[in-house]
């Protein structure tokens, strides 16, 4: 290990910062095309899309873990770990979900992105919501861009400044931690507001009208809606739990990291030969 502290215990290669980026970029594609595509403000339309988006994010998903394997940046042991988180985030998220938003998933995902990168982030964000859904029976078109939402979270906290430390490394983790539960409330937004919210209102969605106008229809449903309710409470929730638990968890998770050696270069020796 590095004798400058790092923010992050697993580096992030070129090769997975591509398929990061062109992840990211097809992703806000499947959120924002109907401010550019005039769509049908149809209630079953997210409906048929979903599916489309799941099956393009498994192969998605196949091609990140295949980059890190290849580049050194995850191994069998950081792979082990991500199960275990994900089974630990599945288990958490009955506790608050759907209770006035408070949302008990995402401060682990923070601070595990923030411990083992960006890549790790990405992967366990949705691993998280996938097996999360599995055990609530929550399945349902929302799924897959639930999962694509929080691979953010865990992605843009493996990319905050690496030299922090101690009480200025919690402070900005539980108000990034608090910014990510308000992108997360106003991209799921997004994803059904187009097509929900019914025609002829002010907050409804206009197809074929200039980008900025519609912008200008969600952005006031979006605070009207959920904002300064849901959003609020997960955003709390998610900074109130990484400054009393950040601490404590960040340390745990740096432990078990050094116990297991990631990152660490792999040397072999020769054998000895018989006298």
């Amino acid at each position: 290990m590095p004798s400058q502290p790092r923010g992050s215990v697993l580096r992030v290669a070129p090769r997975t910062a591509v398929v990061l980026a062109l992840a990211s970029v097809a992703a806000l594609a499947t959120f924002a095309w109907p401010f550019f595509v005039p769509a049908q403000p149809e209630s079953t339309a997210r409906t048929g899309e979903a599916p489309l988006v799941f099956l393009v994010m498994l192969p998605v998903l196949v091609a990140l873990v295949l980059a890190e394997l290849s580049s050194g940046g995850i191994d069998s042991k950081a792979l082990a770990m991500l199960g275990v988180l994900a089974a630990v985030n599945a288990a958490l998220r009955p506790l608050g979900a759907g209770t006035a938003g408070i949302e008990t998933v995402f401060f682990l995902l923070v601070l595990a992105g923030r411990v083992f990168g960006p890549g790790f982030g990405f992967l366990l964000g949705s691993t998280s919501l996938f097996a999360s859904a599995l055990l609530t029976a929550g399945v349902g078109p929302w799924l897959p861009f639930q999962m694509l939402c929080a691979s953010w979270i865990g992605l843009g906290a493996g990319l905050l400044p690496g030299r922090l430390r101690g009480r200025a490394e919690t402070a900005v983790l539980a108000g990034y931690g608090a910014l990510a539960a308000y992108g997360y409330g106003l991209l799921m937004n997004l994803w059904f507001w187009p097509f929900s919210v019914g025609a002829d209102t002010q907050l409804s969605y206009v197809a074929g009208a200039p980008v900025l106008e519609n912008l200008h229809r969600f952005a006031v449903f979006t605070a009207v809606t959920s904002t300064f309710g849901w959003d609020t409470g997960r955003a709390v929730t998610t900074a109130v739990a990484v400054v009393l638990a950040g601490p404590a968890v960040l340390a745990a998770l740096r432990r078990a990291a050094r116990r297991a050696a990631f990152d660490a270069p792999v040397t072999f020796a020769a054998p000895d030969r018989p006298g």
